[in-house]
């Protein structure tokens, strides 16, 4: 029967996968619509074709003026300006400010040559016709958006590997920018094991159980940027398991596989892994709880990751390693931030001294911030995550967090 290989630490255990999968692993490019790229990784650098703003203008309703006629305006004490012109929406500013005048600008609109401010309209009111009273001095800059002011021309303003939200489609539309090489999406093969297990439309009979992991798999994957595909249940039958992991690994980027990874009498996982290829199961056993009996493997040049069965363990096991592979992939950087929340444990929790634990907790606003309140509950229990804001990781040197201790969790996003 096989054995656990030298049980590794989470972190030591990812530095091998990915030091075996090398810099090389990218997925290729492809050209799509920047408006259909939300979520995409970046194949290109974004390099400014021009200033933005392409031109100085004003952010407010008002007058465009020399700060330094202003000087001392106040309500009672109020500077008069002469309303030379206006400058329309949409249009060049071809007037020319004047000493000791003024010109109408509107939100948005061009400043015309000579001003270096504006002063807002509910601050001037009007004592005689083509004249404006100033009740508010002015300085350099006031109201004011200078062209480049955002981003200059030839600019990087954008890396290869950034993913794209929405905010980054909104600068690239102002760029003009409206094609652009993104990553293609990682196939990414599910396989899912277990001669219990039965898909979730199914009425489940006595000892059987609903397929979750294909789903939360499948989820996590596509939110993190890859695509999922479901090569179905498959029997706890070596053969089986071998000609879907066959299936799975022509056609994939990344092949994840549940259960079956644990030390038993139907531990086949780690032997069809070495099947597909060499250079094979790199870690078997990870110092972590939940998900202990995780293999990682290379099968030429597909990663291969061995999930536990327990529906918590998997998603957990997926969070530590199956995301931090398809940010590979895809070339992102910087790797994906994990921000976290400051909180204190509201109860004390119990660890085993020489493996990382991660326990779900819920956050409660507490009137000093937030308490992480436990929720305790096996790894085959999904709705104790559904119930969780987060985890709260549990170093291998320690014993457990006392109540009141503040902790730093990890938000289930």
């Amino acid at each position: 029967m096989p054995e656990f290989l030298k049980l590794l630490p989470p972190e030591e255990a990812l530095n091998r996968f990915l030091d075996a999968l090398g810099d090389t692993a990218l997925m290729s490019a492809e050209r799509i619509p920047t408006a259909q790229a939300l979520d995409r990784v970046l194949a290109e650098d974004i390099i400014a074709p021009h200033d933005m703003p392409p031109f100085t203008r004003t952010t407010v309703d008002g007058y465009a003026v020399r700060a330094a006629e202003t000087h001392g305006a106040s309500a009672s004490l109020p500077a008069y300006l002469r309303i030379i012109g206006e400058v329309s929406m949409g249009a060049q500013a071809e007037i020319k400010l004047q000493p000791h005048s003024a010109v109408l600008v509107h939100t948005g609109a061009m400043l015309p040559d000579g001003a270096d401010a504006v002063i807002m309209l509910e601050d001037t009111d009007h004592a005689r016709e083509g004249e404006v009273e100033i009740h508010r001095a002015a300085a350099v800059g006031d109201n004011v958006l200078n062209q480049g002011e955002d981003v200059r021309q030839g600019e990087t303003v954008l890396d290869s590997g950034a993913r794209l939200r929405p905010q980054e489609i909104g600068g690239l539309m102002g760029l003009g920018i409206t094609e652009i090489a993104v990553r293609l999406k990682p196939a990414v093969g599910i396989l899912s094991t277990g001669d219990e297990v039965v898909p979730p439309e199914t009425s489940a009979g006595p000892g059987e159980v609903r397929d979750i992991n294909t789903y939360t798999l499948s989820a996590l994957v596509t939110r993190t940027g890859g695509d999922p595909v479901s090569h179905g249940i498959i029997p706890d039958r070596f053969e089986a398991l071998l000609a879907a992991a066959r299936e799975a690994h022509v056609r994939s980027d990344l092949v994840i596989i549940t259960a079956g990874s644990s030390v038993s009498a139907r531990d086949i996982t780690a032997d069809v892994i070495t099947e597909l290829g060499q250079p094979g199961v790199l870690v078997h056993g990870v110092t972590i709880r939940p998900g202990k009996p995780t293999i990682l493997a290379l099968a030429g040049s597909v990663p291969v990751i061995g999930l536990p069965g327990n529906p918590v363990s998997a998603l957990v096991i997926a969070g530590l390693f199956v995301r931090p592979i398809l940010q590979r992939l895809l070339g992102m950087t910087p790797p994906c931030i994990n921000a976290t929340i400051d909180a204190r444990m509201s109860l004390n929790v119990a660890s085993v001294a020489g493996r990382e634990d991660y326990q779900a907790v819920r956050l409660v606003p507490d009137g000093e911030g937030f308490a992480a309140v436990p929720i305790f509950g096996r790894s085959n229990l999904i709705f104790t995550m559904i119930r969780a804001d987060g985890l709260v990781r549990i170093p291998a040197q320690a014993t457990g967090i006392a109540a009141g201790e503040h902790v730093q969790v990890i938000p289930l996003t």
